[in-house]
C-alpha cells in the first residue's frame, strides 16, 4: 500500500511539473525559447501519459513535442540561415 501511494505521489509531482512548465511558457517572449519550453512540457505530459496508460494523453503530446521542437528549428534556421545544413 505504501509503493502505491508513493507511486501516486510520483505521478502527481509529474503531472504537476508538467502543468508547471507549460504555464511558465506563457512568460517566454522569445519565440523559439517558448517552442523549447513548450516541448519539454509535452514530453513531460508524455511521460505523464505512459505511467498512466493513457494513450490520447501519450500520443497528443508526442504530437506536440515534434510540432515544437520542429518549429524551433525552422525558426531558429529562419534568424540564422548560415547555420543552415548544406
Amino acid at each position: 500500500n505504501e509503493r502505491r501511494s508513493r507511486s501516486s505521489h510520483v505521478n502527481s509531482l509529474l503531472g504537476w511539473s508538467a502543468s508547471a512548465v507549460f504555464a511558465v511558457s506563457y512568460f517566454i517572449r522569445d519565440s523559439v525559447r517558448l517552442r523549447i519550453v513548450q516541448s519539454i512540457a509535452a514530453v513531460l505530459w508524455t511521460l505523464y501519459g505512459i505511467v498512466l496508460h493513457a494513450p490520447p494523453i501519450i500520443v497528443a503530446n508526442i504530437i506536440v513535442a515534434t510540432l515544437a521542437i520542429a518549429s524551433a528549428y525552422r525558426e531558429n534556421l529562419a534568424r540564422n540561415p548560415s547555420t543552415q545544413p548544406d
